[in-house]
C-alpha cells in the first residue's frame, strides 16, 4: 500500500515538474529541465506578464526589452509579452513567478511587498522631495539593495519602472488639505492608503478600480487618487474635474524574473537579460514622461481645474501623515534616513 502511494506521489511530482518546465520556458526541452544552468546558445521562450494595455508605457517598454534580448542573443531567447492581464492578476502572477510557471513580469509594489516587506518603505507618502530625488535613490545602492530583498522569495528584481506621482482628484473643488475634509475618497485595498486618506481628514472608501467612474458619476464617492495617465485613460476627469497636485505617492514598479528561470540561463545570457532590463527601464521612463504630458494636455483641454500647492500647503500634508511613518516605517527607519539623506 505504501509503495503504491509513493508511486502515485512520484508520478504527480513528475507531472508538475514537466508542466512547469514547459510553461515557464516554452522553448526548453524536457531533458534540459533538470539542469541547473543552460549552455550558451540554447533556445528559450520566456513568458512576460503585464497587466496594462498594449499602448501603456510599461507594456511598450516590455516589448522593447523583448527586442533587445532577441537581438543580443541572435534570436536564441524569445520573450513573449502578454499584456492586459492575460496571465492573471498581479498577485497570482507573482506567485506563478515564484514557481517558475511564468518567467517575468512588471508588477506594482503593493502586491510585491507581501513577498518582501522592506519594499513597503517605498510606499510611504511624501518620501521623496521630487522625481529626481526618487531616481537618485533607486538608481543607487539603496534601490539595488531593496531589489535584492526579493531573492529569498525566489524572485529576482531587475530594474525599476516609473509610475509617476499620485494625486487627489475630486468632484467638488479641492485646493488644499482642508477642502478634503470628510470627502469620501476611493483608495486601493491597502491599509497604508486608507490611513493616508484618514490622516488628511477624508474618508477612505476601498473600491474596485473599474467601479470608480460610475461611483463618481452617481456621488457614491467624492473623489479618488491616481497619476496623470490613469486619471486620463479611465476618463475620470469627465466626472471629477478637480486635480490637486499634492504628489502624495511616487511608487516605482519593478521588473522581475523567476529565480527558477534565471537558474536555467547561462551566465552570459543572464548578463544580457540584466543589461536589457536596465535599458528597458530607461526607455520606460522616457515613454512615461511623454505619456504624462499627453495625458495632462488632454485633461486640461477637457476642462479640468489643476491646482498646484504652495510650499506651505504641501507641508500641511507632510505633517499630517507623519504618524504613518511610526506605524509602517518603524522597522525600516535606517532605510528612510538613507533615502532622505540622498542629495
Amino acid at each position: 500500500m505504501m509503495h503504491a502511494k509513493k508511486r502515485i506521489l512520484a508520478a504527480i511530482a513528475l507531472a508538475v515538474v514537466s508542466a512547469v518546465s514547459l510553461s515557464g520556458c516554452g522553448g526548453t526541452a524536457k531533458k534540459d529541465a533538470a539542469k541547473p544552468a543552460a549552455d550558451a546558445g540554447k533556445k528559450m521562450v520566456l513568458r512576460y506578464a503585464e497587466n496594462q494595455p498594449k499602448d501603456y508605457p510599461t507594456t511598450k517598454a516590455a516589448r522593447e526589452f523583448a527586442e533587445i534580448v532577441k537581438k543580443k542573443t541572435n534570436g536564441r531567447i524569445t520573450v513573449e509579452v502578454y499584456d492586459s492581464a492575460q496571465l492573471g492578476d498581479e498577485k497570482s502572477v507573482i506567485e506563478q513567478i515564484q514557481f517558475g510557471s511564468i518567467d517575468m513580469a512588471r508588477v506594482s509594489l503593493s502586491p510585491l511587498s507581501e513577498f518582501a516587506k522592506q519594499l513597503n518603505v517605498l510606499q510611504l507618502p511624501y518620501l521623496y522631495r521630487d522625481g529626481a530625488h526618487m531616481w537618485k535613490v533607486l538608481d543607487g545602492q539603496i534601490g539595488q539593495d531593496l531589489l535584492k530583498t526579493l531573492d529569498k522569495s525566489g524572485i529576482i528584481g531587475l530594474t525599476w519602472f516609473d509610475a509617476g506621482a499620485r494625486n487627489f482628484y475630486t468632484k467638488a473643488p479641492a485646493k488644499s488639505m482642508a477642502d478634503l475634509k470628510d470627502m469620501k475618497i476611493r483608495v486601493q485595498e491597502s491599509s497604508m492608503m486608507m490611513d493616508l486618506v484618514k490622516a488628511v481628514g477624508a474618508n477612505p472608501t476601498p473600491m474596485a478600480y473599474g467601479e470608480v467612474y460610475s461611483a463618481l458619476q452617481t456621488g457614491v464617492i467624492d473623489g479618488a487618487e491616481n497619476n496623470w495617465p490613469s486619471y486620463e485613460s479611465t476618463r475620470h476627469f469627465e466626472v471629477a474635474k478637480n486635480y490637486m497636485l499634492d504628489e502624495h505617492n511616487r511608487v516605482p514598479e519593478p521588473m522581475i524574473i523567476s529565480k527558477k528561470t534565471m537558474d536555467k540561463i547561462s551566465p552570459a545570457d543572464q548578463k544580457i537579460i540584466r543589461e536589457a532590463a536596465l535599458e528597458a527601464g530607461k526607455i520606460e521612463r522616457k515613454l512615461w514622461a511623454e505619456r504624462e504630458k499627453a495625458s495632462e494636455k488632454k485633461v486640461r483641454d477637457g476642462g479640468s481645474t489643476i491646482t498646484k500647492l504652495t510650499a506651505a500647503q504641501h507641508d500641511e500634508f507632510v505633517k499630517a501623515v507623519k504618524p504613518l511613518y511610526d506605524k509602517y516605517g518603524a522597522d525600516v527607519k535606517d532605510i528612510i534616513k538613507k533615502i532622505q539623506d540622498v542629495k
